[in-house]
């Protein structure tokens, strides 16, 4: 297996639009990730959280192409623990996913001899303030 990672996408005013469906489902057909589980949830306006079911999201929305997402890796804490994130009268969807890319190139790596020995990952508003910087001290041509 690949690295597993998750995301926790907030969508403000319970307004799921869709948008953005297509390019996950693009990368799970180029076998780039896997979805290992995706579960939706409503955070109400008093913070407690309820699942959803994925035909009551997002008006004109088809997800129907994820139904059946599901390891089992979530559990109901898991749940709790990302709503802890929303704000509240928010929806979110909670994306677990494989990196299947990394899985051929981790095991010719071992092949080779190699061990990892650290790993992590840089967020993104680091990498932003970072790149900021670089070009305020880099001189203009």
């Amino acid at each position: 297996m690949g690295p597993v990672d998750y995301l926790v996408l907030e969508f403000p005013g319970n307004r799921m639009t869709g948008q953005g469906f297509p390019l996950l489902l693009d990368l799970v057909d180029r076998g780039i990730i896997r979805i290992l589980d995706l579960v939706f949830v409503r955070k109400e306006a008093d913070g407690s959280v309820a699942a959803l079911e994925l035909q009551d999201i997002g008006e004109g929305v088809d997800l129907t192409v994820f139904e059946g997402a599901s390891s089992g890796l979530l559990d109901h804490s898991d749940l709790q623990d990302a709503a802890a994130a929303l704000e509240a009268d928010t929806s979110a969807a909670i994306l677990v996913y494989e990196n299947t890319w990394a899985a051929p190139l981790a095991r010719e790596l071992r092949r080779g001899g190699a061990q990892m020995v650290a790993g992590g990952r840089i967020p993104v508003q680091a990498l932003l303030a970072s790149l900021d910087a670089l070009e305020q001290t880099t001189p203009s041509s």
